[in-house]
């Protein structure tokens, strides 16, 4: 996997401002067409939260992705975890777990910043009762965890291509939002204690959520590269 620390992952995040950069980007994958059961998985996730928070994007259903976004990575890290006790061994295949782990750490806790910042927002500007705005997220994310679990240790590639798809609704999703919402974002001081502690600055809403757009883009090809990379 090509991001291998923050410092390398905040260039690439900061690149994908440009229009022309994020759209060679985002082609080199746009194209890519997984298989029948991540798909059907995929397209059921995104159906049920499209039913219970609507198509259109919003701080609440965002607050609901993130919850559920960062669940895949730490699952990847149960996985591997759990496949290295059979590959001590085995240092090529240790390697190749061990790049997973890397990867899925430093996404886990990216997802977790977006999540932290997010609820925040979503509290300020969205109301939301328990069932809608804890319950069905942490509910998606137990059974979205323990998927991404199996297919990882029984066939890796629909896990990563799970991902993919879930990374790509999420990035779709961000991208209409600013483009929605551009004025009104701008116009939104922004101030997080969180944000500031993970070690990025933003001005605005609008500069907070380009940021989250470009992470997810990245989460998103990076995982397609664990594919065609074999790893």
């Amino acid at each position: 996997m090509n991001v291998r620390n923050m410092a390398h992952h905040e260039e690439r995040v900061a690149a994908l401002r440009d229009a022309e950069v994020r759209a060679l980007y985002a082609g080199e994958y746009d194209a890519y067409r997984p298989g029948l059961f991540p798909r059907v998985l995929g397209a059921l996730l995104v159906f049920a939260g499209n039913v219970v928070y609507g198509r259109e994007p919003s701080y609440l259903k965002f607050r609901a992705v993130e919850i559920i976004a960062r669940v895949p990575y730490h699952s990847w890290n149960a996985a591997v975890y759990t496949l290295m006790t059979l590959c001590f061994a085995n240092e090529q295949r240790a390697l190749a777990l061990a790049s997973t782990s890397r990867f899925a750490h430093f996404a886990q806790e990216n997802e977790t910043m977006h999540v932290v910042v997010i609820s925040q927002l979503a509290a300020l500007h969205e109301k939301a009762g328990f069932i809608r705005g804890s319950f069905l997220p942490v509910l998606f994310a137990f059974f979205y965890f323990w998927w991404s679990y199996v297919l990882y240790i029984v066939h890796r590639r629909s896990s990563y291509e799970l991902n993919f798809l879930f990374e790509s609704h999420a990035y779709q999703q961000y991208s209409s939002f600013l483009t929605q919402n551009e004025d009104v974002l701008k116009a939104r001081v922004m101030a997080s204690d969180y944000l500031e502690w993970y070690g990025r600055e933003a001005k605005t809403e609008y500069d907070f959520f380009v940021w989250v757009r470009n992470d997810e883009l990245i989460h998103r090809n990076e995982s397609i590269e664990a594919v065609v990379c074999k790893k």
